[in-house]
């Protein structure tokens, strides 16, 4: 799809690409629960809440009220947090959760960019010490992403330095180009979710990837192409030899997907089921 090589005569280009639903077949940061339960950082009905969220998700994606809910609880929920434990439950758990999920159209798509002369930039809501790892493993070339504050004791402040979502992504899709002197017109980006719709709107070749009902229907009203991804498979059995990195993660959002697991529509629907259901984990 992608066979033309850029003339690096003209300005550059790149790829833009949502992570969750785009990228891999999961949220990047919800998919980190039980590790957290089993560190100690989550309780039981947290990971039930993600559970179900992860599930609502995966269904239909989470409309503008639910992500605000979402960024708004995820302040409560990770203050305290020892950023090193988190760095080390993500660094031990990388490989397992994340390398299984990862589209094999997503990563072909990335590998034409790379041969079409265009560089490739993650542009994800969950936390860049999540999303950062997820892109050095695809072989991005920049990330942009969720940000939290961390304290001068070493945890989570509960505050959120910079929130990657909706029109703050396409803000830095602007940026970005002015810096890295990208012709927009010319770039290309992908997402899922209606919310990424101004980051969509800013480029010259949108694509919807696996999109959500509002999203589908905003695409075919503008014309946009729609891609449906459904290949998860492990980087190694794409690339002969291939091995994880070994550099270590940190998690400042998976805060992000971990609060985003207990927001929205679980609050109170799920409260006496909660019980039940852990039973049958």
């Amino acid at each position: 799809m992608l066979c033309v090589v850029e003339n690096h005569s003209l300005p550059r280009t790149a790829a833009f690409f949502d992570l969750d639903k785009t990228v891999i077949a999961k949220s990047s940061a919800l998919t980190f629960s039980k590790s957290f339960y089993h560190g100690g950082l989550i309780n039981r009905r947290a990971v039930l809440r993600t559970a179900y969220t992860q599930f609502v998700f995966l269904a239909g994606g989470a409309d503008h009220d639910q992500m605000e809910r979402m960024r708004k609880y995820l302040s409560a929920l990770c203050k305290g947090w020892n950023v090193q434990q988190v760095k080390e439950i993500v660094a031990e758990t990388l490989h397992d959760l994340i390398d299984p999920i990862i589209y094999d159209e997503a990563a072909s798509l990335i590998e034409e960019h790379h041969t079409a002369g265009r560089d490739v930039v993650i542009v994800s809501s969950s936390g860049a010490e999540v999303v950062e790892p997820i892109g050095e493993l695809l072989g991005a070339d920049r990330v942009v992403a969720t940000r939290m504050v961390v304290g001068e004791d070493g945890c989570f402040t509960g505050e959120v330095e910079y929130y990657a979502y909706g029109p703050t992504k396409a803000e830095a899709v602007k940026e970005l180009a002015a810096a890295e002197g990208y012709d927009l017109e010319r770039c290309y980006a992908y997402s899922d979710s209606i919310t990424d719709v101004p980051m969509l709107e800013a480029v010259g070749h949108p694509y919807a990837v696996n999109p959500d009902r509002a999203l589908r229907r905003e695409a075919s009203s503008r014309g946009w192409p729609t891609l449906v991804f459904v290949r998860p498979v492990r980087l190694k059995q794409r690339i002969p030899g291939f091995t994880m990195p070994a550099r270590p993660a940190l998690l400042a959002a998976a805060a992000v997907g971990a609060a985003a697991a207990t927001a929205g529509l679980v609050w109170y629907t799920n409260r006496r089921r909660s019980a039940a259901a852990f039973a049958r984990i």
